[in-house]
C-alpha cells in the first residue's frame, strides 16, 4: 500500500495534507509513505522531518508512480496522477458542485474521488470532518484579523485618563467557525452577540457568554438543514431578519459573517445600505467571501472600504495559519483511512455509510447521488 501526498499546487494554498506525526502513524499501519520534494515547506515542515519520519522524498512523478492513495487539501489536476495505480484512491477537498469538470475527469481516468467536504457530520466522523477543523481556525483567524484592522481596543480598559469603551462584536452563522469567532472575540474582552437561523444555536450562544439575536416572531422556521447544516430561509422569514440585523448592525464595531450553503453561493446577510448605516471605522470580515460572499461588495484577499466601513476577507483563511491547520487536516485524513484499516488486506476497506457519502466516481463514472440527480 503506497500513500503519496503532492505538494498543493492551487493558488494561495500554504497547507499540506500529510505531517511527519501522520506519516509515522500510516508506516505504522504498514504503509509506504511518499511525499513530494517540498510538499510542507509553506507550513514549515522540512524534508528532512519526512525523511526522519520514515517518508519518500521524491520529485511528483516519483511520488504518485504506483500509488494506492493519494492525499491532498485541494484536489490535484488528474495529469498529475498519470502514474497512479487504476483505480486509486484520492482523499481530498474536491468543491464538487463548483468544479464539475474535475470531478468528470477523475472520473474518466478511472480515479477514485474522496472528497472530504462531503464527510457526514455524525458522532463517529466527527474526527475525519476536514471542513470543522478548518473552520474552527478560520473563525479564530478572522476575529485576530479584524482585530487588527480595527483602530481601537477590544476590550474595556478603565484608566486614570478614562474609560475605553469594549469594541462591539456581532457574529453573523453560529457554525463551528462562528462559535470560534465568538470565544476568540469573547476572550479579547469585547461584547458579543451572535444570530443564526437555526433556533437550536441559541443555547451554544449563550453558553459562551454572548448575546443572541433572533427573529422571533415567525414560525415554524427552524433552519436546519441535513446533516446539520443551514438551509435556506423562506422570503417571510428573510425579510423578518434582515429588519432585525438593519437594527442591530449598526451598533456594532466589528462583524463577523461565516454563512454557508453547501452546493450554492453564500448567502447576502448585508446590503450596502446596513453598511453604511455602520459607524466609519468599523471592521467587516466576511469568512464567506471565497463562495461569492456575505457582504455586499466584499473581495477575495483585498481590503474594501465602503462608507468609511473596512470590508475583508480571505479566499482561504485557514490557509492563513498554515502549520497548525495542516496538523488538523493531516490528522483528518489520517483518523478517516485508519478507521477502516483492514490488517489483513493492509488498506482500508470503506463502510457503506461513509464509503457512499464521500466517494463520487468510481469505475470510471460519478456515481455520488448529490451529482448524478443534479
Amino acid at each position: 500500500m503506497r500513500i503519496a501526498v503532492l505538494a498543493e499546487r492551487g493558488a494561495g494554498e500554504s497547507r499540506v495534507a500529510l505531517t511527519p506525526e501522520t506519516a509515522k502513524k500510516f508506516i505504522a499501519l504498514g504503509a509506504d509513505v511518499a511525499v513530494e520534494e517540498g510538499a510542507g515547506v509553506s507550513a514549515s515542515i522540512t524534508d528532512e522531518a519526512y525523511r526522519d519520519a520514515g517518508a519518500e522524498v521524491a520529485t511528483a512523478s516519483k511520488v504518485v508512480d504506483g500509488a494506492d492513495i493519494v492525499l491532498g487539501v485541494q484536489a490535484p489536476d488528474v495529469a498529475l496522477l498519470a502514474g497512479a495505480k487504476p483505480g486509486a484512491w484520492v482523499a481530498a477537498t474536491f468543491d464538487p458542485f463548483r468544479e464539475t469538470a474535475r470531478v468528470e475527469a477523475y472520473a474518466k481516468a478511472g480515479l477514485e474521488a474522496l472528497s472530504m467536504e462531503f464527510m457526514p457530520r455524525i458522532t463517529r466522523a466527527q474526527s475525519m470532518d476536514v471542513l470543522s477543523s478548518q473552520s474552527n481556525l478560520a473563525g479564530y483567524k478572522a476575529v485576530l484579523t479584524a482585530a487588527n484592522v480595527y483602530g481601537r481596543a477590544f476590550p474595556m480598559m478603565m484608566t486614570a485618563a478614562g474609560t475605553v469603551q469594549a469594541a462591539k462584536v456581532f457574529v453573523m452563522g453560529v457554525g463551528v467557525a462562528g462559535l470560534q469567532a465568538i470565544a476568540t472575540a469573547k476572550r479579547l474582552g469585547a461584547q458579543v452577540s451572535a444570530t443564526d437561523v437555526r433556533s437550536a444555536t441559541k443555547e451554544q450562544i449563550m453558553s459562551l457568554g454572548a448575546k443572541p439575536v433572533f427573529v422571533e416572531d415567525v414560525a415554524g422556521i427552524e433552519g436546519e438543514g441535513s446533516g446539520g447544516y443551514a438551509t435556506e430561509m423562506s422570503e417571510e422569514y428573510q425579510k423578518a431578519q434582515a429588519e432585525l440585523v438593519s437594527g442591530h448592525i449598526a451598533k456594532q464595531d466589528i462583524v463577523i459573517t461565516t454563512a454557508l450553503i453547501p452546493g450554492r453561493d453564500a448567502p447576502r446577510l448585508i446590503s450596502d445600505a446596513q453598511i453604511a448605516s455602520m459607524k466609519p471605522g468599523s471592521v467587516i470580515f466576511d469568512l464567506a467571501v471565497a463562495q461569492g460572499g456575505n457582504v455586499e461588495g466584499s473581495q477575495p484577499d483585498q481590503a474594501v472600504e465602503k462608507h468609511g466601513v473596512k470590508i475583508i476577507g480571505y479566499s482561504n483563511t485557514a490557509g492563513h495559519l498554515a502549520a497548525d491547520a495542516s496538523a488538523l487536516f493531516a490528522r483528518n485524513l489520517y483518523n478517516f483511512l485508519s478507521a477502516f484499516w483492514d490488517e489483513e488486506a493492509k488498506r482500508p476497506v470503506l463502510d457503506e455509510e461513509i464509503g457512499n457519502a464521500v466517494r463520487l466516481t468510481q469505475g470510471g463514472k460519478i456515481v455520488h447521488e448529490r451529482l448524478t440527480t443534479q
